[in-house]
C-alpha cells in the first residue's frame, strides 16, 4: 500500500513526524504502541512528541493505513495495513504479529450477535493468539 500516496489523496502532508512514525512501523513485525513509537523515536535523536505520535496515529488509522493490533496482555499495538479484509494472529511468546487474509463467512454469527443483541453489526475485530513455529521450536529444543 503507498501510503503516501494515499495521504496526499486525502489532502494531507507527509511531515516529518508522519514519515518517520510510517517508516518505523514498516519496519517491525510486532504491534508498537504509542509510547514505543515515541522512544524510538526519542532514541533516534527525533524531536516529535507523544502527542504528535498519537495524533499521526489517529489519522493514519482514520484512513486505513494502519491496524490496530492486540498484544497478549492486552495493550494496544499498531501495524502497516494491507488492502483488502485481513486479520492478525499474534505469538503468545515473541509478539510477532503475522498478517492473514479475512473471509466474509462471519455471516452466520453476525446474524446470531444481532438476534441476541439487536445490534446492528457495522464492523468486527477477529485476532488470533497463539505460539508462531520458531517459538514452538525453542521450546521443543529447551524440554
Amino acid at each position: 500500500m503507498d501510503w503516501q500516496k494515499l495521504l496526499k489523496q486525502a489532502g494531507y502532508r507527509i511531515s516529518k513526524p508522519r514519515k518517520q512514525v510510517m517508516q518505523l512501523l514498516e519496519s517491525t513485525q510486532t504491534p508498537q504502541t504509542a509510547l514505543a513509537i515515541y522512544e524510538k523515536l526519542k532514541a533516534q535523536g527525533e524531536r516529535a512528541s507523544l502527542v504528535s505520535v498519537y495524533r499521526t496515529l489517529e489519522l493514519f488509522a482514520s484512513l486505513g493505513l494502519i491496524s490496530m493490533v492486540y498484544e497478549p496482555e492486552g495493550s494496544l499495538g499498531y501495524l502497516p495495513a494491507s488492502a483488502g479484509h485481513h486479520h492478525y494472529i499474534v505469538c503468545q511468546v515473541c509478539h510477532r504479529a503475522v498478517e492473514f487474509n479475512g473471509t466474509e463467512d462471519l455471516d452466520g454469527l453476525v446474524h446470531q450477535v444481532e438476534s441476541q443483541t439487536l445490534f446492528a453489526v457495522k464492523d468486527h475485530l477477529l485476532q488470533f493468539f497463539g505460539v508462531c513455529p520458531k517459538c514452538q521450536n525453542k521450546s521443543k529444543e529447551s524440554a
